[in-house]
């Protein structure tokens, strides 16, 4: 064995020399000796790659993956050795002042690999790494641990009552108190050992709360997955450099070894961190050929696509035909998400007094994303603070339906169920996408109070139900023609949502198709109604949503004058001596982010004047329902003013748009004059 071990020293300081570990571990060494500070416990992290060192030898390689206790402490004799031999730091006395963190780089793409709590057994006392990935749905703020401590044999003539014989550091799946407490002994005479508190070596702990990514499928509300399956969280603990390098609401990847500690009756499994992996999920690289089809039928003009799309789109919920306003209005916010600040959101609000179809249509659209969540009613839609239940007595700060839908949809459901103060702050949310939570110090055991700014990216949905007030919301001649009665919200929060939509069919006038859709569902839930529900599967709308939204595209300067030369000429049309323009101060990059998500859709790369002009449509019809109809009179249904159902009706519609386009421009000529917007001279 003794030979065994002397060989896998040799093979570590090989690898060190090969792999550029030991000019770090050198440099590291330089530090230490040049603060003059006499230290109880050396740190040295060692990133270490399990293949490169299996393949230079196989025990030595089988220590670090399935023996990592072990095999520290071979690395720890090499790097003491080679401090000793190169005088690398002069204060060091002992081996034990030495403390190795290995991080493996990755492991081997192996089932025994693998880690989740879904599955069953899990192993937690092989104290191995393993690999495991999930959501962070909580996370505690950062408190401190004992690294590291040197102890004293408190008998005066014992020969370990000075020096650095009793040095005691943190192993991954130890409690605090297995570090430091008050029984440890001396080995050579027996009396009890005291800590000199001089050398009391502290690090930072952050416990975090995942959840494996497979619950997602069960917060959407409604999916196509006929599979069942338990999820549970798991704790993970991140020390030292590791600490606040995970947000919450981020998918990661981590790798670990998994512990398991006893606090009375209970037992808590958890993971010792060793590295952690950000997990940006890629769209496919491609799309379904029915798309590629559609899409060559309709590239003679720049509106039939995304016309058809919408005609199509949801058959397995509603009738093609029917809600199309609507449903390009989804498709457009589904292309719009991203997981980037500052991104282009695209919120929805929607007006109807038939909820039930809106609700499934919504639920449907949601499992188009990986990240779609509907927001249960009984929960918080922003993130809370409540205290750690690992005994730390520190502030958690607890995950929700926003965070959880983060580069996705937050579907909150009727917005009229809320109470002022949740609306208040749904209005603070959207205005600057950040929300802040107040941690008191007294109550989580800090000194200070602090303030924790969190990013929420994320684009919300949500219906108002016009049907369930006593007080009767339809246009009405004491309104501004096209203005509808709104004022169950309030107007601040009317103007942070990006799009208001009517609903086409009020309850008591559903079309015949939508009435026998229901019908047919209802007497057959897994039916295929239409041709086209077999040609466009839900699959293949996943696939072609998750293609669109990584595009990137660019704002084309005959698009932004037609946007600015709107904006400008609609600020001076709807404004009043009271109030001011009507035009929200987010106006314009709303407008700019519909123009991009008809660009997407379109699967485009450039913002053409024709994206611009539907955007202008749709927010045009937005704004009319708020605060009726301008100077720049457009149709109640701008954007599918008539049915689709044959190439004859797609030409109609092109030469309506285009009158639209026309009637734009004189609008912006009358009422913006300073502005410039090519003209096509016939």
């Amino acid at each position: 064995m003794h030979k065994e071990i002397q060989k896998m020293k040799e093979i570590i300081l090989v690898y060190l020399d090969r792999s550029g570990g030991l000019e770090k571990f050198v440099h590291d060494c330089k530090k230490y000796n040049d603060s003059k500070q006499s230290y109880a416990v050396y740190r040295f992290v060692i990133s270490i790659n399990p293949s490169d060192v299996a393949e230079l030898d196989a025990t030595l390689g089988n220590y670090v993956l399935h023996k990592p206790m072990k095999a520290a402490g071979i690395f720890q004799s090499v790097c003491f050795i080679a401090i000793k031999t190169l005088s690398l730091i002069e204060q060091l006395q002992t081996e034990a002042q030495i403390s190795i963190l290995l991080k493996p780089t990755h492991l081997p793409p192996l089932p025994s690999y693998v880690l989740s709590l879904s599955a069953f057994p899990f192993n937690y006392t092989s104290k191995r790494f393993y690999m495991s990935e999930g959501i962070v749905i909580a996370m505690g703020t950062v408190t401190k641990y004992t690294q590291g401590a040197r102890f004293l044999c408190t008998g005066e003539t014992c020969p370990f009552s000075e020096g650095f014989r009793y040095i005691r550091v943190h192993l991954p799946g130890a409690t605090e108190s297995a570090t430091v407490r008050n029984d440890f002994v001396c080995s050579l005479c027996s009396s009890p050992l005291q800590e000199d508190m001089k050398f009391r070596v502290l690090g930072d702990k952050q416990v975090v709360e995942m959840i494996d990514a497979k619950v997602l499928n069960a917060l959407k509300g409604y999916s196509d997955h006929k599979s069942h399956f338990r999820i549970q969280t798991f704790t993970v603990f991140l020390r030292d450099e590791l600490a606040n390098t995970m947000t919450i609401g981020n998918h990661y990847k981590i790798i670990g070894i998994p512990a398991c500690v006893q606090n009375g009756p209970q037992a808590t499994a958890f993971i010792e961190v060793s590295s952690v992996q950000l997990c940006k999920p890629n769209g496919p690289s491609f799309i379904g050929e029915n798309f590629k089809y559609l899409l060559s039928l309709t590239s003679s003009s720049c509106w039939r696509f995304t016309a058809t799309l919408a005609n199509i789109f949801a058959s397995q919920v509603v009738p093609p035909g029917t809600y199309n306003t609507l449903k390009l209005a989804i498709l457009l916010s589904l292309v719009q998400t991203c997981e980037i600040e500052n991104a282009d959101y695209l919120d929805l609000l929607i007006v109807t007094s038939d909820t039930l179809i809106i609700d499934r249509l919504l639920n449907y659209s949601l499992c188009l994303l990986p990240r779609g969540i509907r927001h249960p009613s009984s929960s918080d839609i922003f993130p809370s603070v409540s205290k750690d239940k690992h005994g730390t007595g520190s502030a958690s700060i607890q995950a929700c339906s926003a965070l959880l839908a983060q580069g996705g949809i937050c579907y909150i459901g009727d917005l009229s169920s809320y109470k002022k103060d949740k609306l208040e702050l749904l209005q603070s949310v959207l205005e600057s996408r950040t929300t802040t939570l107040f941690i008191p110090g007294k109550k989580y055991g800090e000194e200070a109070d602090q303030q924790m700014t969190i990013s929420i990216q994320t684009n919300f949905w949500s219906y108002v139900d016009v049907g369930s007030s006593p007080k009767k919301h339809t246009a009405r001649d004491s309104f501004l023609i096209g203005q509808m009665d709104l004022s169950l919200i309030p107007p601040n929060l009317l103007d942070v949502f990006g799009l208001l939509i009517y609903n086409e069919f009020p309850l008591c006038q559903l079309s015949f198709p939508v009435v026998h859709h229901v019908l047919q569902k209802a007497i057959n839930p897994e039916a295929m109604l239409y041709r086209v529900s077999q040609q466009f599967r839900t699959q293949d709308y996943e696939e072609f949503i998750l293609f669109a939204k990584n595009l990137h595209v660019q704002l084309g300067s005959e698009a932004e004058n037609l946007i600015q030369g709107y904006y400008l000429a609609s600020r001076r049309v709807r404004r009043d001596s009271l109030h001011g323009s009507n035009l929200s101060a987010s106006a314009l990059k709303i407008l700019i982010s519909l123009s991009k998500a008809h660009t997407k859709l379109s699967l485009r790369k450039k913002v053409l004047e024709e994206d611009a002009l539907i955007a202008i449509l749709l927010f045009e019809s937005s704004l009319t329902l708020k605060h009726g109809k301008s100077a720049l009179c457009i149709e109640p249904n701008a954007v599918f003013p008539f049915d689709l159902s044959d190439e004859n009706s797609l030409q109609q519609r092109d030469i309506y748009l285009l009158q639209c386009h026309h009637q734009l421009l004189q609008f912006i000529g009358a009422y913006s004059p300073g502005t410039y917007v090519s003209t096509n001279e016939e």
